[in-house]
């Protein structure tokens, strides 16, 4: 698989990088429904057999049970894989619910948490997972530099940070990433953000390319309503409800005679569309089961012809 160069960092990720939101399992705040963690595994150690070289995961997955299920994952494979994580999302013993906090002792113990919980000596990628409160930016920032000068972080990132917000971490520490959501349904970032990074060597790893699934084409409003209740795209995600929901199903069975004409899936599609932007290092692409790396991984090795990217635009276009 192709890989691309972190920003100014001495990393090169793969351009596909395996997700593990939905892998944290079950009764958290922000969950996708009971999970095997036998089937993360297996998925996990799968896509490393496909060529797949890093990990994005963050403490808040599962409150701390995503990290847990890497760490067996990875066990004896740590040389192959980088491995990014977050903090800044903490929780209450007993309470399924996270909140933020970005004070010094906080982002420190939530490392030293990540590091025993994925067992690695270092966090190649440490990265602040929302820029809240504000006004504690600095002090997180500066507590991972303070973990990368003691070796403990290779490299800091960020996530989810608007371009003032990066510009005032990198007055204290370079920014080696910035982590945003970017997908054919959130484009949000195309106007300042993705410029931004390129003209100051900042990587981009994009994540919900399949804005959270719905994007993969496979589900319609049964399948939706089908959905447990602990999954939160079922609950809050305002892409999988109406308004919205009318105009996206829409948006798919346009593009998805685009996917066919090329043999390809709807999901291979829309991360092949993200991946087609230079400034754009990698994507995240989540799975639950081995199968479904199988299928989205395709993406990394298909480069959309200027035909289909028109073709794509044009579908964009004409759904309000």
């Amino acid at each position: 698989m192709n890989t691309r160069k972190l920003g100014f960092a001495d990393l090169h990720l793969t351009t596909i990088g395996f997700g593990t939101w939905a892998i944290g399992g079950g009764g958290w705040q922000w969950a996708w429904g009971p999970q095997d963690d036998r089937d993360s595994i297996a998925a996990i150690r799968h896509g490393l057999e496909l060529g797949i070289n890093w990990i994005d995961t963050a403490a808040a997955y599962g409150q701390g049970h995503a990290e847990e299920v890497v760490g067996q994952a990875i066990k004896g494979r740590r040389d192959e894989v980088i491995i990014a994580t977050k903090c800044g999302l903490v929780w209450d013993e007993g309470s399924p619910n996270v909140y933020n906090r970005l004070t010094t002792a906080s982002v420190r113990r939530e490392a030293e948490a990540s590091l025993r919980r994925l067992n690695v000596e270092a966090i190649d990628l440490y990265q602040i997972h929302w820029p809240v409160p504000d006004a504690d930016i600095e002090q997180a920032w500066e507590a991972i530099a303070g973990l990368v000068q003691a070796g403990k972080v290779r490299y800091a990132g960020v996530s989810n940070f608007s371009v003032d917000q990066i510009k005032r971490a990198q007055a204290i520490h370079p920014v080696a990433s910035v982590q945003p959501p970017y997908s054919l349904l959130n484009r949000g970032i195309e106007a300042e953000l993705l410029p931004y990074c390129r003209a100051n060597e900042i990587g981009v790893i994009a994540y919900s390319p399949m804005q959270s699934g719905l994007l993969t084409g496979k589900y319609t409003r049964e399948r939706i309503a089908a959905l447990p209740q602990d999954d939160w795209r079922k609950a809050s995600n305002p892409d999988f409800q109406e308004p919205a929901l009318s105009a996206n199903l829409a948006l798919i069975e346009k593009l998805r005679p685009i996917a066919a004409r090329s043999g390809k899936t709807m999901a291979q599609l829309a991360v092949a569309w993200v991946l087609h932007r230079p400034e754009i290092t990698a994507a995240i692409v989540g799975a639950r089961r081995p199968g479904q790396i199988e299928e989205t991984i395709e993406a990394a090795n298909w480069t959309l012809s200027t035909e289909a990217y028109t073709e794509i635009d044009a579908a964009l276009a004409s759904v309000p």
